[in-house]
């Protein structure tokens, strides 16, 4: 039996968020031991100043906590991606809100921003930083705002200054559909409001801790061709360093099969990657590549992330087909993924980005 079947069959004996936490659990206790194959050369690129040995990231949502950023270094990451965290612990929503869509190889949540709250994500965080992995990992957090906050945009300010001297990038998420009013911060007028507030928060602290750190923008995939007008010229005005396309979606495709296809929640996986993808293609034109992009969604074989760079992705991140897939999916996505530029005569990754909006 191949490795993937068994961790398919293992994670399935279990539901979705208990697997989750199954899987957080073996990769403290280092239980996944890979070989971690050499990067082609090919796949390495330097984005903001910073060194990616290869384009393949964990989304956020995975390590919440910002448990197990070492163990998903050692599975042969480009770059790690933990949060989404708020500035107070909470719940989330009820339970259960975690529906595996096996025969569509998707996933709807509705968690809700739930997480242990910003003083343990620092701790954890610290603990990162002692390791010997801190200067080689380029890490990334996602940041939100509590449920019953009365003020969202300090909230996104608090976990700024409070992280800011651990990781390399920010991500304001305002496009998970699980907590009320948050997708309201794709709206231009409160955008531009939120992205100016924590760029002064941001600049200031880093200024004051010598560390530059940059700030990206997750957006969306359920939008109109006038809101992505409108964001990515915000975006370009404002000089943000990034956008990540896309979150989970609201839409529910006709040709989805399971039976848990209704459930309340935002959907990843398999049958957001046309519609992601799409999205990333029209923003890399309307932008011309002036801003990178992180490309997300549906993410479960090479070719589908050579079709993500092609559209103007400089990096991908994946999470649904790593659960899906398990551990050893990231070796070889890159091995493959490297083979695919080599193929069609690439010497570089940074050559195939936007190649198919361009040409």
């Amino acid at each position: 039996m191949k490795y993937e079947d068994f961790f398919k069959k293992l994670v399935h004996l279990f539901s979705p968020e208990i697997a989750h936490n199954l899987a957080i659990f073996l990769l403290k206790k280092n239980f996944f031991h890979f070989t971690q194959e050499a990067n082609h050369p090919i796949l390495s690129s330097t984005l903001w100043n910073l060194h990616f040995n290869n384009p393949l990231g964990i989304s956020a949502g995975f390590d919440k906590n910002a448990e197990v950023i070492i163990p998903l270094s050692r599975l042969g990451f480009g770059f790690i991606e933990v949060g989404t965290v708020t500035p107070l612990s909470q719940a989330g929503n009820p339970k259960p809100r975690i529906f595996r869509l096996s025969e569509d190889n998707a996933i709807i949540n509705h968690l809700g921003f739930n997480n242990k709250g910003l003083d343990v994500f620092v701790d954890n965080l610290k603990s990162f930083k002692s390791s010997i992995y801190f200067p080689n990992t380029v890490l990334g957090i996602n940041v939100g705002y509590n449920k019953l906050s009365t003020d969202p945009v300090e909230d996104y300010k608090k976990c700024i200054i409070a992280c800011a001297p651990f990781c390399n990038y920010f991500v304001l998420n305002v496009s998970s559909p699980n907590t009320p009013g948050l997708r309201d911060f794709q709206r231009p007028e409160n955008l531009r409001t939120l992205i100016r507030a924590c760029l002064k928060v941001k600049n200031k602290i880093s200024r004051k801790n010598k560390k530059k750190n940059l700030l990206l923008v997750k957006i969306a995939p359920d939008l109109s061709p006038d809101q992505c007008k409108d964001i990515a010229n915000i975006s370009l005005e404002e000089r943000i360093d990034g956008l990540i396309i896309a979150n989970t979606t609201i839409d529910r495709p006709k040709n989805l099969i399971s039976s848990f296809k209704d459930e309340e929640g935002g959907m990843s996986g398999r049958p957001l990657f046309q519609t992601s993808t799409k999205l990333l293609a029209r923003f890399y034109s309307i932008t011309r590549g002036r801003i990178p992009l992180i490309g997300v969604g549906g993410i479960f074989s090479a070719a589908d992330a050579y079709k993500k760079i092609r559209a103007g992705a400089s990096l991908l991140q994946i999470y649904t087909g790593f659960v899906y897939k398990g551990p050893d999916f990231i070796n070889k996505l890159n091995t493959d993924l490297a083979t695919l530029l080599m193929k069609d005569g690439f010497k570089s990754l940074s050559e195939a980005i936007g190649f198919d909006v361009r040409k």
